[in-house]
């Protein structure tokens, strides 16, 4: 039992960690904290995180009975947000996410700048959001096991937050153009599972699966 339990917590815990892919923000992260002090730029990081955190904690609650509730099948919405995060993943590959956080005004608060793209859809992007709903599946998890998976999200997101902690410091290792090429590179490997995930939902769609 206690064996299971080990193994399914990690897995969980991997898969969170993955589908967050906290490499492919960390440019974004930069583009978006350009010129700020250093605790301005944590608290960026602080409010995306914590941005992200509700908006995945609101499908993990609600996610499954809305879809239910407008008659989604679970293929659509992964069809759906398989072509979200295609367009993201296409974004960072031509760079654009960078140019977008980059572009924010100077003055523009600090939880603003932590919204878009950052917090959404950089770390509550389609695919996260589709993994969350099921994670805690209504019809195969218990409520316990719905508040295991979110303790999950929440530890996956507190790493989140001590990578970008640690950005600054990325930044002057690889330098401009370094993170340039992190950023293209992840943004392919993101296209690459949108596409994935894409072939995935079309067999389910029409039952070629």
């Amino acid at each position: 039992m206690g064996t299971t339990f080990t193994h399914t917590f990690v897995y969980e815990l991997v898969t969170l960690f993955v589908i967050l892919d906290p490499v492919s923000t960390i440019p974004i992260f930069l583009a978006a904290t350009v010129g700020l002090p250093r605790n301005d730029s944590l608290k960026v990081g602080a409010y995306a995180v914590a941005i992200a955190f509700v908006v995945l904690l609101l499908f993990i609650a609600a996610g499954q009975f809305l879809l239910d509730a407008l008659h989604i099948p679970m293929p659509s919405f992964q069809l759906a947000g398989s072509i979200v995060l295609l367009l993201f993943g296409l974004k960072l590959v031509l760079g654009k996410i960078g140019e977008e956080a980059a572009a924010i005004p100077a003055g523009t608060p600090l939880h603003e700048r932590a919204i878009y793209p950052l917090g959404i859809p950089g770390i509550a992007g389609p695919g996260s959001m589709l993994t969350v709903v099921l994670l805690t599946d209504n019809n195969t998890r218990t409520i316990k096991e719905q508040a295991i998976t979110t303790g999950e999200l929440a530890i996956c997101l507190g790493v989140l937050l001590g990578i970008y902690a640690m950005a600054s410091y990325l930044y002057k290792l690889l330098g401009r153009g370094g993170i340039e090429v992190v950023s293209r590179v992840f943004g392919l490997i993101v296209a690459s599972i949108a596409v994935n995930n894409l072939v995935i939902a079309i067999k389910l769609s029409f039952g070629l699966a």
